[in-house]
């Protein structure tokens, strides 16, 4: 065998090396998810291996809100539209124990309002590609998402677009206040029934 054929064998015994350490080294971890009961939501989807059974508490947290870049709602507009959505949500919860710590048997809730109606083309940076799935360009969506309050595994997530309240994003704008009440309520029966479907209530 010629010198640089040995060269050649060599080098490509030690780009395999580092292609072994570096997968030894390096976990990369996938779920997998099937389309879910929607209980009247648009789109949900539930991890295969999701297991209900274990949960009888609920950890709800606070509201995402994402707009696309150079869009934003006043901090004081978020603070209230974060309060009529938990209110809404909690009066919708009768009947579920509410936990405001983590737990083994506790799931975790969170509410994100994505508004991507002013969108020139591109989701917001902070939205994971599982999560922007769900929103498209020109829409405004309402998610849901269960996880597991001691991982933080995603259990199901859940979306819906059938409302479309305006808000201040803009000079000169104002907040439709009644309409996102309206919108908060009928989110909260919506999921409501996806928890209960889901849950086995």
């Amino acid at each position: 065998m010629s010198d640089t054929k040995i060269q050649q064998v060599r080098q490509l015994w030690l780009i395999m090396l580092a292609s072994v350490a570096i997968s030894a080294c390096t976990t990369v971890e996938t779920q997998s998810f099937k389309v879910g009961k929607a209980g009247n939501v648009e789109s949900a989807t539930i991890a295969v291996d999701a297991d209900f059974s274990k949960y009888d508490k609920l950890q709800a947290v606070d509201m995402g809100i994402y707009f696309p870049a150079n869009i934003s709602l006043s901090l004081e507009d978020q603070k209230r539209l974060r309060a009529a959505f938990r209110s809404a949500f909690i009066a919708k919860l009768e009947g579920y124990e509410i936990s405001r710590e983590p737990g083994p048997t506790t799931m975790t809730v969170q509410a994100t309002l994505i508004d991507l109606r002013n969108s020139s083309g591109m989701s917001p940076p902070a939205l994971s590609q599982d999560i922007s799935r769900f929103a498209t360009n020109g829409s405004l969506v309402f998610l849901m998402e269960m996880r597991d309050s001691m991982s933080d595994k995603v259990l199901a997530r859940a979306g819906d677009s059938a409302k479309a309240p305006a808000l201040a994003t803009g000079e000169g704008q104002l907040t439709d206040w009644t309409a996102v009440e309206e919108a908060a309520e009928h989110w909260a029966t919506l999921f409501r029934g996806f928890l209960d479907n889901n849950l086995g209530r």
